[in-house]
């Protein structure tokens, strides 16, 4: 069976090339061309991916991504939108998007970022046994992507959890933005890139970690993070 594509984009020219483009390289392709039809399509279609743009009739993409986060927690969103404002990356970022492009985009790299995002899921997937860190009163359980502090479980996008298991992985280890990014993509990336920073502030805030004194997950400058192993 075909991975499953889901794009929502109300540029039917775009849409007519990229399903062409990406169908042609394997991909099985849908489309809607409204925010408020996506979580319709989401429940019959049942997508492995979906492609969203930000400026939409009905619901804008911000709003859908929200509603994608609190129906269906791990389906990998990417964000392709014209609009490339570092507010508006940060933002898509911050409510759960996986990726994030700036139009117009090469097909070739759009593909690329589609498969990347694709082979990672299949692994998630594919994990055969249980995997667990614990850390004081942390759990993190990696085969059923559960996070539970203080005996209350913490709810969070795939995005922050994968962000979260590499940190947890390397506890006590500083590593930087750039390794973080390449482990979490698999792919080149802007030196730019602030989808890193935009998940440990949804992690820290999650964990109740303090913005004046970062006791778990702390920032070293320049740009490297270190997941603290005692204050849990």
């Amino acid at each position: 069976m075909l991975p499953r594509v889901l794009m929502v984009d109300d540029d039917d020219r775009l849409v007519a090339a990229v399903s062409e483009y990406l169908g042609n390289n394997g991909l099985e392709m849908r489309s809607v061309s409204r925010g408020d039809e996506v979580l319709g399509e989401v429940r019959r279609a049942d997508p492995d991916l979906i492609i969203l743009d930000l400026m939409l009739p009905g619901l804008d993409g911000f709003e859908v991504c929200r509603q994608l986060r609190d129906a269906a927690a791990h389906m990998p969103v990417l964000i392709l939108t014209a609009r490339d404002e570092d507010f508006d990356h940060v933002l898509g970022m911050e409510i759960g998007a996986d990726d994030y492009l700036i139009k117009p985009v090469a097909p070739r790299v759009l593909l690329a970022h589609v498969k990347a995002m694709l082979r990672r899921q299949a692994t998630r997937k594919d994990e055969g046994q249980t995997q667990t860190l614990t850390f004081g009163a942390l759990t993190i359980n990696r085969l059923t992507r559960e996070v539970s502090l203080l005996g209350e479980r913490i709810t969070m996008t795939s995005a922050e959890f994968d962000l979260l298991w590499l940190l947890a992985s390397h506890a006590g280890e500083l590593m930087h933005r750039d390794d973080i990014l390449k482990r979490l993509r698999g792919l080149d990336h802007a030196h730019e890139d602030r989808s890193v920073d935009a998940r440990l502030y949804r992690l820290r805030k999650r964990f109740g970690d303090s913005d004046g004194v970062l006791r778990r997950i702390k920032t070293v400058r320049p740009h490297r993070y270190l997941f603290s192993v005692e204050p849990w």
